[in-house]
């Protein structure tokens, strides 16, 4: 049930990035911590979002795939379903959970290990 929950709330958090009424930092500050795969991965969708920010700006099918996709996880989150197995196994090699340690610089070390840096 808590998953459920935690699902819809990060639907809405997703879809207020989409909408630019909250930056991609602050909704991955309001990430619940979860074990759940599906919380996990739309994490670090937002985060491969926001590295992609010079990306999206010059290339418009990119941004609109990418913020459709980003749609899609939404959606699906906010229906409290699970994000389909495929979409999890594509961000499972890049991540262990939800980064919580943001002192220290701690967010921006997760973030360029995330985009290989």
């Amino acid at each position: 049930m808590e998953d459920i929950k935690n699902r819809k709330y990060v639907g809405r958090l997703i879809y207020s990035v989409l909408a630019e009424r909250k930056k991609v930092r602050e909704a991955l500050l309001l990430f619940p911590e979860s074990s759940d795969k599906s919380i996990e991965c739309a994490y670090h969708a937002l985060v491969h979002f926001e590295a992609d920010e010079d990306l999206r700006y010059k290339d418009f099918d990119y941004r609109e795939e990418q913020n459709d996709y980003l749609e899609f996880i939404a959606q699906t989150l906010s229906a409290g379903k699970s994000l389909p197995r495929n979409i999890i196994a594509d961000y499972e090699p890049y991540y262990k959970g939800i980064a919580r340690k943001w002192e220290q610089g701690g967010f921006w070390k997760e973030f360029l290990r995330f985009i290989n840096l």
